[in-house]
């Protein structure tokens, strides 16, 4: 069973059929990185993001329910959050923890917990 958080909101007309890989990250308050890759593993869609230098070249995986504006002419996505709330995210470090329902569900829990926020 899915919920919200790991589906894209309806205005923003079937992302998935868009390639996102590359698009530039941005939080409520900086720059997070880029997408590496998006993924619907068991039906809980979510971007695979490079941080690069930012959190020591560590990636994250942003369940797409906090994507809040994606700009396909400046290829640039931004998410609902904080780049501290991202960092602090639970630790993505394999692929094989997107196919691992535990871990998947500590990533919905904690961006579920998180205050909502609106995009400058």
């Amino acid at each position: 069973m899915t919920d919200g958080i790991w589906s894209y909101a309806p205005e923003f007309n079937h992302p998935e059929m868009h390639e996102l890989a590359g698009y530039s990250v941005e939080a409520t308050d900086g720059t997070i990185g880029h997408v590496d890759r998006q993924a619907d593993d068991s039906g809980m869609r979510h971007l695979v993001v490079d941080t690069g230098v930012w959190v020591f070249g560590r990636s994250v995986l942003v369940p797409v329910g906090v994507v809040a504006r994606i700009d396909t002419d400046s290829r640039k996505i931004t998410v609902a959050c904080t780049r501290e709330e991202v960092k602090s995210a639970p630790a993505f470090k394999t692929d094989r923890e997107t196919l691992d329902p535990a871990y998947l569900s500590s990533v919905g829990s904690y961006y579920r917990g998180l205050p909502p926020r609106r995009p400058a």
